[in-house]
């Protein structure tokens, strides 16, 4: 019999600048969804969310973890779910792993701030067990292409003009964008590492400072290939940080580059349902203005929808029915669906 397993990420960033309101009311929101329609084990559901220490924090070491022991352990016939609430960001594409029209690679926000790159998911996808299902519904800004190199089966289009009204204006007043733009980005980090120096080309040597082998597989192959080449970085803050860390102990940094390889295997099992295109925000929605009735519109779409057609409802049927559902509330947002052509027809969660 087959196994479902899901991973449930909210980070609402308590106390800071970044502060959310929504995103642990969507993953718990989704936890009953999981319970009640979809036949998921309580045993079998992890939630991790940043408002309450009693659950595992979400940092992105802890989710990168998360995520590929419940792969390890799946079986041809499961079904794997990541539901990510939270801020997104992108950060440049580099050399020589940039390839041709990709400027940027989207990530995603863990409440530590190290960001887990579409390049990692596409690690983590690769490895899923030929047969079993690996559905990543994703509720930040950018989360369109969050699985690299996946097929794009409803994408990018422009709006309407005619959409933009009254209504949508109240819309996204009523809460926040689930955006923190690179340069906020490098704030971040400069408080975090105590170097007033950093610029953007330095965010991936920063985030390798800061969080070492845990830091994400796409950080790590761009600060070996650095050392390769005896490179020293777009700025001097690399030398300043990178180089006086190893000083102090030698073998932290090699130690700390070590990877692991990715793997692949035959035919593609990674779903991707995004909050909105690759260029675009997603909402933090508080129409009530009070924390307890806060959302992600993209998630809160996805609820309505199933919560209205409760037999079987394809990926596909469900990502169309969520854009037309945000458009009709006047949100910006464009859900995307990112999977092979048989997996857009399949049901959401294999339902039968």
């Amino acid at each position: 019999m087959a196994n479902k397993y899901a991973l449930l990420v909210g980070c609402n960033y308590p106390n800071t600048k970044n502060e959310l309101q929504g995103c642990i009311n969507d993953v718990t929101r989704m936890r009953r969804t999981l319970l009640r329609r979809f036949g998921f084990a309580e045993r079998n559901i992890s939630l991790m969310i940043d408002t309450d220490s009693a659950y595992t924090q979400p940092t992105g070491d802890n989710i990168r973890r998360a995520l590929i022991a419940m792969v390890d352990k799946a079986k041809p016939g499961d079904v794997l779910l990541l539901h990510y609430s939270g801020h997104g960001t992108f950060i440049p594409a580099k050399k020589p792993h940039r390839r041709p029209g990709h400027t940027h690679d989207e990530c995603i926000v863990p409440c530590d701030f190290n960001l887990l790159t579409d390049e990692d998911f596409r690690g983590i996808v690769n490895k899923v067990p030929k047969g079993a299902t690996f559905t990543m519904l994703c509720d930040s800004c950018n989360s369109g292409g969050l699985i690299d190199k996946e097929k794009e089966q409803i994408g990018p289009h422009a709006p309407p003009a005619a959409a933009i009204t009254r209504k949508r204006r109240r819309s996204e007043r009523a809460g926040k964008s689930k955006f923190i733009p690179v340069e906020s980005f490098v704030e971040i980090l400069k408080e975090k590492t105590g170097n007033s120096q950093l610029e953007v080309g330095d965010i991936r040597s920063a985030l390798f400072y800061l969080f070492g082998g845990d830091a994400s597989s796409n950080v790590k192959r761009h600060v070996k290939y650095m050392l390769d080449h005896k490179k020293n970085g777009e700025s001097g803050a690399y030398n300043q940080l990178l180089m006086s860390k190893a000083k102090k102990d030698g073998g932290w940094l090699m130690q700390a580059l070590v990877s692991e390889e990715e793997e692949s295997v035959d035919g593609d099992m990674g779903i991707l349902l995004s909050g909105c295109q690759s260029d675009e925000t997603s909402a933090d929605a508080n129409p009530r203005g009070k924390a307890r009735g806060a959302y992600g519109a993209f998630s809160n779409g996805v609820e309505r929808v199933l919560a209205t057609h409760r037999k079987a409802i394809s990926n596909k049927e469900l990502v169309l029915r969520t854009r037309k559902l945000l458009e009709e509330a006047a949100y910006t947002q464009h859900p995307c669906l990112y999977c092979s052509d048989v997996n857009a027809e399949v049901a959401f969660l294999c339902q039968v």
